[in-house]
């Protein structure tokens, strides 16, 4: 096989808590923003947005370049979250995708459907959401995917696990330093002690060369051009199979906006690498189109987040910790009352997206998280939530007086 590319986009968007206030427990059950309770943090309004920045003109662009270009291909993985707002709000998004999975050279990799934590808190309700999302998109698109990743790419030797033993082929994380030492991402590889799975690793050098940098006018390496990216690809790839090039699908258009250039350079980078010789692989196809180099360990979780690449952003202070803690505790009596609505909830509000914006990291890391916080600050974004955590657990309790279920 041919050296080449693997791209990989990731679609969510999250239910994000309204100003929820503790008069609100008891009385209100609507917590997540909306035109309907003119919310000032409103997921429609949002999802609009970048649905014509973002979703939009970049589903085009890769139809454009699917219907161009034999040899590109591309993954994507979608999350229940984005599937429930698109279908209430922006229909149209959905046949763009389902447009591009009939291609045949698009993949669609599994995850949680409500984008969570859930495999570090509960293994129950981890894999109740896999199920879901793989039906659901069996459902949506006609397709059963072979290809997973965990929530915020987190991963260690136990997530590898469980992706082997559940059939999955191939396994999305981290690149990082600090794990492969002297290896290369840009290798297919084996994770410790499974017996079918392969690992692919993310290129965070020359992904964030794209998905953070590429705007940046104080960049050193500003304005980044589709020639000197190949440049970059080439140099990397040295005597490997691929370059893991794994990014947000709001890259493009949102995060990076048009008027930067983002989809002319991808165009351009596309077809320039096809140009000379070269060619584009989903994950599935580099995955089992490469033998593995060698066999990777990561004991400890390794995310694709900040620059200690582990699950800081998001249990790493008190508030978060407290907001997880109870969340999770609520699991079973929520699950126990049969109560769709509750349920559906209780699934929203475990987004990892809602402890990212708790987070209190101001170093390195701090303008990344301001950027993506709908919140003025993370101890808002606490307080809204645990008043929201507050009226679940009063719902709950009001299935124990009326004998929704047994105490």
């Amino acid at each position: 096989m041919k050296k080449g590319v693997v791209v990989y986009l990731h679609v969510h968007q999250p239910y994000r808590v309204r100003p929820y206030s503790v008069f609100d427990v008891g009385q209100s059950h609507d917590y997540f923003g909306s035109l309907e309770n003119n919310a000032d943090v409103n997921d429609e309004k949002i999802l609009r947005k970048v649905a014509d920045k973002s979703y939009r003109p970049m589903i085009g662009l890769l139809q454009t370049l699917l219907d161009k270009h034999e040899d590109f291909s591309v993954s994507l993985s979608i999350t229940g979250d984005f599937i429930d707002q698109a279908e209430r709000w922006t229909p149209d998004l959905l046949d763009g995708f389902r447009r591009l999975f009939a291609t045949g050279r698009v993949e669609l990799v599994a995850e949680t459907y409500y984008h969570s934590l859930a495999f570090f808190f509960s293994r129950q309700e981890f894999e109740a959401q896999v199920n879901k999302h793989r039906e659901r998109v069996q459902q949506l698109f006609g397709i059963t995917p072979k290809a997973f990743r965990n929530t915020e790419l987190a991963y260690n030797d136990e997530v590898a696990k469980w992706a082997d033993e559940a059939g999955y082929g191939v396994v999305l994380a981290e690149g990082w330093d600090k794990v492969l030492g002297w290896r290369s991402p840009n290798y297919v590889y084996q994770p410790v002690d499974t017996k079918n799975i392969k690992l692919l690793l993310k290129n965070y050098k020359l992904s964030d060369d794209m998905a953070f940098r590429f705007g940046d006018s104080h960049w050193s390496e500003w304005p980044l051009t589709s020639d000197k990216y190949i440049d970059w690809i080439r140099a990397s790839m040295g005597d490997g199979d691929i370059v893991n090039l794994f990014m947000d699908f709001e890259t493009f258009g949102e995060h990076q906006w048009e008027d930067k250039g983002i989809f002319n350079f991808f165009e351009h980078f596309v077809a320039e690498w096809i140009g000379q010789g070269n060619t584009f692989y989903t994950v599935s196809d580099a995955a089992q189109g490469f033998e593995p180099a060698d066999v990777i360990s990561m004991p400890d979780t390794v995310t694709w987040a900040d620059t200690e690449r582990d699950l800081t952003a998001w249990l790493g202070n008190s508030m978060q910790n407290e907001a997880a803690r109870h969340l999770y505790a609520l699991e079973n009596d929520v699950i126990r009352s049969g109560d769709q609505g509750l349920m559906n909830d209780w699934r929203y509000l475990q987004s990892s997206d809602h402890l990212y914006y708790m987070c209190t990291k101001w170093m390195n890391d701090g303008d990344i998280h301001s950027y993506f916080s709908p919140y003025s600050s993370p101890y808002d974004a606490f307080l809204y939530y645990m008043n929201a955590i507050r009226d679940v657990r009063w719902r709950v309790m009001q299935h124990h007086r009326l004998g929704g279920f047994d105490a």
